[in-house]
Order: structure tokens, then C-alpha cells, then sequence
């Protein structure tokens, strides 16, 4: 068969927030199949075996079909290029290490032309495994060889590159898991939890909980210690020393064996253990001197090195460390069997997201003075049988979080009080982890600021602990979401006037709101950007902003279709028209009738507990009431509307135009009347109504929005849009 022409991608768009595919951030990709249109897969002779070849894992996709194989089914019966690439790069997301459910590939109304969707963590990985997985496809359909391992490995590090560490990541999840909403901050690990005046910060383990001054104490070790000894925490003796002459005076006064180690590096660097020669401790403190601003000389305490994480005065978890030995078989050196019997295993390697690091001698020089001082280098051959000491304690990956003695977790618990940390990971020594220190000798000999998460994750052996969980309990109470009201208001028809008012409404309740619309953003009723706002941009810059306890941003068809929400879910979501379809072309949308499926990413967004507010003069408008979580509030200009009527006779909310006052109605209460002046006229009366309508479903008092409404003309009078 001749070979095919290449797929084209016509254009590219990441839509951030929730969209009209689904509620997270997704790619969406325009193919045209070119002449692949008129070959499926199945006439493609020999395609299938070859993809499958290429990746095995296909086997395990589902597709519609709702089982294991189905995908592999459908590639069996015919099936089009652009659902194959779907596949293709969501797979290759999954070897990579990002795990990726969602996709779906849809026909437009051009011939050939497809839309294709999968879910985007980050938008960079992304584009990374679209652009492998374009060219994997098409090295299978044109029996061409490809390497599959190499494609992996470039979204691999795409993903190490841009995506959350995975601390970071783990607390995220953990947030998302209660609902939280977050927004990554920067391109590295400062993420923010929740919106507005109800977030948090994170950045990996420190939170905006974290005290400056403690963080600064964990780095000084011999302050550390001072400090700790003053209230009653076990600590080994020691002193900063100045010269190796000195450090030896110092082990002499304090008693072989010692430790030298600097007093502001962490993850162990530069940390000699039992040293007892002169010799060796003077060229301790040269690797330690490398390390940090200080040296210290401190008694060495026996036993295994344990790490406990402290998180909000508790301790979560806690990781032992062992020693880490190699056999000789009188043939290979000292560096290859590091890489035969230690690096080998499977646990280990470069990448954030395994619990071992891979053992390098060249850049380790506390392990090459541990083997001079075994008569050895890394050169060395070790006769057969003789076991060679390459690391002591290291292997901080194994779980012993129940065997912690309470009294041992209460002196950690101390330790992390007495320095200042809310998260703190606290080092100790001890022989055995399930007595207390004193009667073994045992004693902290480290406090650390913004402890690495991932040896409590995935332990080398034991149980995972739920850290991640731990922190954001800390951060939010129990029942907190970290959210802030957020009102949503789509359509074209006179939004501007809804998401205004709304905000005026809040801001004389006496609620500090953010407001992005058609007229601009505004901060606590404050104009700080002109133009035209109902982007997702602009609501974005307000839910980062820790002042505002509530906002409401305007969001059109357009915008929807181009970024997503800039919100995950809200309280209030009002869907006004079905109007501006004629300005939609380029997203494929012709008539009305496309529409539904774009507003009503505005309904499906309303928290359980929200409200939708709904144009009952539009049946189609109408109708979206089901798909709502929370309740529905219908509204109409014309009094006689049915389907407002059958709403309230059915127990819901509404509220109708009466003359020029709004009229509002519930079940089993009598009519509620708020007198509208000029905007009572039916024309101006459209953007007002459903305002009314999502303060009424704020609680905001009748009398409130009565006095809201005259006032509002000389708001809009003081603020008015510079461009109109």
C-alpha cells in the first residue's frame, strides 16, 4: 500500500478551565484526516497488529465499548485516524507517568475535519505527547519504524520539567479529593488552595503558615540544638568549629565516635558518621566545609536514622533509614557492584518520583571517605565474600509510622513547636523507634523546614501515609472548601447589566467582590482595568486576589469556547440567551441550536448547593434546569410564562416581571414585590431580572435590592465602560 499523507493539525487550543468536552483543563485539537478520511483503520492492511506492536497497553483501553479490548475492537471493525490519535497520546501520557482517562475525537461539519480532546494537566506535556503521538500514528499506518521508548522518554521530561513536584502534586490531589479548587501559581511548586479571601499557600511542604523565623532557626543547626536542649529535647553535644585542627580538639573533648557535619546543608549532605581518627575527621570537615556556611562537631548517637513528619502540632508519618552494604566476588570493583546489586533495583533512579536515588560514587564524597576509610575506592576489587559499608542510614524510604513510641512522637511534636514549624521533619536516632529516647540514648539531631514528602508517599517498604492529606487538613478545617461565593453570568444578552448589579448588591451588603465583565475589573467596586474583562484572564486575576470574599464574572459563548471557566464550580450560574451563534464560526457553531451544549457548561458547573438561574422565556434555556446539581431559579419577563408557572407549582423558586417591579415567587410564601423604576422597562428589565433573581439566591434581603436598584444608575454613572 503507497503511503498516506501526513495528518494535518490545524490548530491547537487548551482550554483551562471547564469546557464544553469536560470540567477540567482539556487539548483540543482540529485534524484533517486528508486522504485517511476514506481509510479506516480497518482498511489499512496490517495497521492494527503494527499500532499494537508499537503499544501493547492499547489492549487495555476501553473505549465506548465499556471493557478491556474494546478499543482494540473497535480498531478491528474501522475507526478513523483522529480517534486513534486520541488513543495514541493518551497512552503515551500514561507511560510517561501522567495517568490520562479522557478523550474524545468528534466529526465538524467540514468533510475530513475532526475535533479532538484529551485531558491536560499542563498544557506544555501536553503538546509534548500530541506531537509524539502524531508522529508514532503515522509511522504505523505507513509501516515505518518508530521508537516508542524515546517518545515516552521526551513527554517524561517535558512532564519533570513543567509538572507539579511530587509533594506538591500529592497535596493537590489531596485537596482536590475535598473539593478544593487550586491554582498553580508559577511554573514551579507554589500552588495556591481555594479562591479569594479563603485560599492558602503552598509551596511543596511550607505553607503561608510558615514561620519565616522558625524556617531561618532549621537552618542554623547549632541554634537548632541550643534551643531544642533548652526545653528538655534530647540532643547530642557538639559545637561549630573552625579548622580540622579544630574539629579534631572538639571529638577529643566530646568522646569518639562523632559526627561532622555542616550547619545549614540538608538531605544529608556532607554528614561523616563515627568517626574515631584524627585523619578522618579533619578530612570530614573539609567535605562538610563544602557544604555549608558552618562546621559541627557533635557526638555520635548509635542506632538507625529515623525521619518523623510533623504537620499541625501532630506527627503523620515516619521513615527509617538502614544502612546500605555491598558483597565482593572478587572480580568487579567497588563501582560496579554499586551498579549491579544497589542501582539495579527497580526503586531507583533520577526522577523526583522514585522513593531511591541512584548511588553515583563520583559525587558523593562522604561515601568515598566511608570507603578509604575501609581501605577502599571505587576501583577497588573487594575479595569474594567480604561485605563493603557504602552509606550508613541511608534509605530513607521505609515506613515504621506505627512502630513510633507516643513519647518519642510527642519530643518530635516539641521539637517542631520549639523551632516554629507547622511542617516540620524532624531526624532522630534511635536504636529502636518503639521505646522511648532516653532509655536507648536516643536524640533529635535534625529539624527541617519544608521536608521532602516522597519517602512518606512511596515507601521503599511499608505502608504509603496519606501526608498529603494531612497538610491540607491543617490548612482547612474540617467542613472549609476554600471557596468564596462565585457568581457566573453567561450569554451576550445585556449580561454586563446582570454581573454588575449582582456586584453591586454584594458590595452594599457590605461583601469586599471582584467583578469581571464586558465594562472592565473591578476590585471592591473599584475600576483597575478597562475594556472588555469577561475572559478568562480576568477572572482568573480575581480568584487569585486574597482580598475579595466573593466574585462575579461574566462569561460569553466565545469565552467558553476558547479557554474554559476560569472557576472549577460556583455558587451562582445564570445562563441568560442563546444569541451571537453567527459570531462563532471559526469554533464550528452555525445556529442556535448549537448553543445549549456551550451555555450549559455554566449549569453543570453549579455546586450542589448552588443555583442556577435560568430564562424560562427561552424553552431551551428552560430545560437545562435537570442538569443542575443544586436547585433552580427560573425567571421571565412575560407573567404568564408556563414554565415558570409549572416550576413553582412544582416546589421551585422563579421570579417574573409584573408591571415594572420584579416579582418574586416560592411555594407556600406569598408574592414578594421589589419595585424597579426605569428598569422595569421590559427591554432594560432583562438584565435586571436575573440579578434579582441570583441575590434573592444569595440572601440577599428584598429591601437591599430594592435600595441596590436606585442607586445603580449612579454606579454605572461613576463607572462607567470607557468604551462605550
Amino acid at each position: 500500500m503507497s503511503p498516506k499523507n501526513d495528518i494535518r493539525l490545524l490548530r491547537i487550543n487548551h482550554l483551562r478551565g471547564p469546557n464544553i468536552w469536560t470540567y477540567r483543563p482539556a487539548l483540543e485539537v482540529w485534524l484533517d484526516l486528508g486522504e485517511l478520511e476514506d481509510y479506516p483503520s480497518n482498511l489499512l492492511p496490517g495497521f492494527t497488529d503494527r499500532l499494537l506492536g508499537m503499544l501493547p497497553n492499547l489492549m487495555e483501553h476501553h473505549c465506548g465499548v465499556g471493557e478491556r479490548g474494546g478499543f482494540v475492537e473497535r480498531l478491528r471493525e474501522g475507526t478513523w485516524a483522529g480517534h486513534i490519535l486520541e488513543h495514541v497520546v493518551i497512552e503515551l501520557l500514561n507511560l510517561a507517568g501522567m495517568p490520562t482517562g479522557f478523550g474524545q475525537t468528534r466529526s465538524t461539519s467540514q468533510h475530513g475535519v475532526y475535533r479532538m480532546v484529551f485531558r491536560a494537566r499542563d498544557e506544555q506535556v501536553a503538546r509534548a505527547a500530541l506531537a509524539q503521538g502524531h508522529a508514532l500514528l503515522m509511522a504505523a499506518i505507513n509501516e515505518q519504524p518508530f521508537d516508542v521508548d524515546a517518545a515516552v522518554n521526551v513527554v517524561r521530561e517535558e512532564l519533570d520539567d513543567c509538572y507539579l513536584g511530587p509533594s506538591t502534586a500529592a497535596i493537590v490531589e489531596a485537596a482536590t479529593e475535598r473539593r478544593i479548587p487550586h491554582i498553580r501559581l508559577n511554573s514551579g511548586n507554589l500552588v495556591q488552595l481555594g479562591y479569594g479571601a479563603r485560599s492558602r499557600r503552598i509551596w511543596t511542604a511550607e505553607t503561608d503558615r510558615t514561620s519565616a523565623i522558625g524556617e531561618g532557626i532549621a537552618g542554623d543547626k547549632d541554634l537548632t540544638k541550643t534551643l531544642l536542649a533548652a526545653c528538655g529535647v534530647p540532643v547530642p553535644e557538639g559545637r561549630v568549629v573552625e579548622s580540622p585542627a579544630e574539629a579534631w580538639e572538639a571529638a577529643e573533648d566530646i568522646g569518639v565516635p562523632v559526627v561532622v557535619k555542616p550547619s545549614d546543608a540538608n538531605h544529608g549532605r556532607g554528614v561523616s558518621l563515627e568517626l574515631t581518627e584524627q585523619a578522618d575527621i579533619e578530612a570530614a570537615f573539609g567535605i562538610a566545609d563544602a557544604e555549608g556556611s558552618e562546621v559541627i562537631v557533635e557526638r555520635y548517637v548509635r542506632g538507625n536514622e529515623h525521619r518523623l513528619l510533623v504537620v499541625g502540632g501532630k506527627l503523620v508519618a515516619a521513615a527509617r533509614g538502614e544502612s546500605l552494604w555491598i558483597t565482593g566476588d572478587g572480580q568487579s570493583t567497588v563501582v560496579q557492584l554499586i551498579d549491579s546489586q544497589l542501582n539495579t533495583d527497580p526503586r531507583r533512579g533520577e526522577t523526583e518520583d522514585l522513593p531511591l536515588e541512584t548511588i553515583r560514587l563520583e559525587r558523593e564524597p562522604v561515601m568515598r571517605q566511608l570507603l578509604q576509610r575501609q581501605g577502599l575506592d571505587g576501583d577497588s576489587v573487594p575479595a569474594a565474600g567480604r561485605r563493603v559499608l557504602v552509606q550508613r542510614n541511608g534509605n530513607m524510604a521505609f515506613d515504621c509510622t506505627h512502630e513510633v513510641h507516643p513519647e518519642v512522637a510527642a519530643m518530635a511534636v516539641l521539637a517542631a513547636k520549639v523551632v516554629g514549624l507547622d511542617i516540620a521533619g524532624i531526624d532522630l536516632v534511635a536504636e529502636d523507634i518503639s521505646k522511648p529516647l532516653e532509655t536507648q540514648g536516643g536524640a533529635i539531631v535534625e529539624v527541617n523546614a519544608g521536608p521532602g514528602l516522597l519517602m512518606h508517599l512511596k515507601p521503599a517498604v511499608g505502608t504509603p501515609q496519606p501526608v498529603g492529606r494531612a497538610i491540607v487538613d491543617h490548612l482547612f478545617a474540617e467542613g472549609e472548601s476554600g471557596r468564596v461565593p462565585i457568581v457566573g453570568v453567561a450569554g451576550t444578552r445585556s449580561t454586563h447589566v446582570t454581573a454588575r448589579l449582582v456586584a453591586w448588591l454584594l458590595h452594599l451588603r457590605g461583601t469586599p467582590v471582584g467583578l469581571a465583565c464586558r465594562d472592565g475589573l473591578f476590585l471592591e467596586n473599584r475600576p483597575v482595568q478597562g475594556g472588555d474583562c469577561a475572559n478568562w484572564e480576568a477572572g482568573h486575576r480575581l480568584l487569585m486576589n486574597r482580598r475579595i470574599e466573593a466574585a462575579v464574572i461574566e462569561n460569553g459563548p466565545l469565552s467558553i469556547l476558547r479557554d474554559g471557566l476560569s472557576y472549577d464550580r460556583c455558587d451562582i450560574g445564570i445562563v441568560t440567551d442563546f444569541e451571537g451563534a453567527e459570531t462563532l464560526g471559526h469554533y464550528d457553531i452555525r445556529d442556535a441550536d448549537q448553543l445549549p451544549k456551550v451555555l450549559r457548561t455554566q449549569v453543570d458547573v453549579v455546586l450542589d448547593g448552588g443555583v442556577a438561574v435560568l430564562n424560562a422565556d427561552d424553552a431551551r434555556i428552560a430545560a437545562l434546569a435537570p442538569l443542575c446539581d443544586g436547585e433552580s431559579i427560573l425567571y421571565a419577563l412575560a407573567a404568564d410564562n408556563a414554565a415558570l408557572q409549572e416550576h413553582v407549582a412544582a416546589g421551585g423558586r422563579a421570579v417574573r416581571l409584573q408591571g415594572r417591579a420584579a416579582e418574586l415567587l416560592a411555594p407556600d410564601a406569598a408574592p414578594q414585590r421589589i419595585e424597579l423604576g426605569a428598569w422595569g422597562e421590559a427591554e432594560r428589565a432583562q438584565g435586571v431580572l436575573p440579578a434579582v433573581a441570583a441575590a434573592w439566591a444569595l440572601g440577599i434581603a428584598p429591601a437591599l435590592i430594592r435600595a441596590g436598584i436606585e442607586t445603580f444608575d449612579a454606579e454605572l454613572a461613576r463607572n462607567p465602560n470607557p468604551n462605550r
